[in-house]
């Protein structure tokens, strides 16, 4: 894959499921996945040297186009979990990212997210490295 990204195309942080995350029940509610994934997103983006608010002064955003996920097993209130996303496919007009949930050797949910990047207009732009990070020396 000709990336306009850097390395590196995996990131892993741990999250522990606060007590706010979870349903009367004591499990992780399915719509935090979402917060947990973007926070994978913006943690690798970070890793490859990118700054979002930074790309965000730009006029640049980066919009969800698609999100799957596949729930395998609950998590639940105080669990720490591993997070790790990778990079799965660039084009120029998107950006595909997998990730995995785990506890432990277990995994809990597995997830794609298609990602474009627009201006403020909502044109869609090409993903380059200027777009990304901006261009050398500004």
């Amino acid at each position: 894959m000709n990336s306009p990204l850097p390395d590196p195309d995996s990131h892993e942080i741990r999250i522990r499921v606060r007590y706010s995350e979870s349903d009367p029940m004591g499990l992780l509610h399915h719509s935090r996945y979402l917060s947990y994934f973007e926070m994978g997103r913006m943690e690798l983006f970070r890793a490859q040297g990118g700054d979002y608010r930074e790309m965000e002064s730009r006029g640049l955003f980066v919009v969800v186009l698609k999100l799957q996920c596949e729930f395998k097993r609950p998590a639940k209130f105080d669990d720490l979990l591993t997070l790790t996303t990778r990079i799965a496919n660039v084009t120029p007009a998107k950006l595909e990212h997998d990730y995995e949930l785990r506890r432990g050797d277990e995994l809990l949910a597995r997830a794609r997210v298609v990602l474009a990047c627009v201006d403020r207009t909502g044109a869609v732009q090409q993903l380059t490295r200027d777009v990304l990070f901006g261009a050398p020396g500004s």
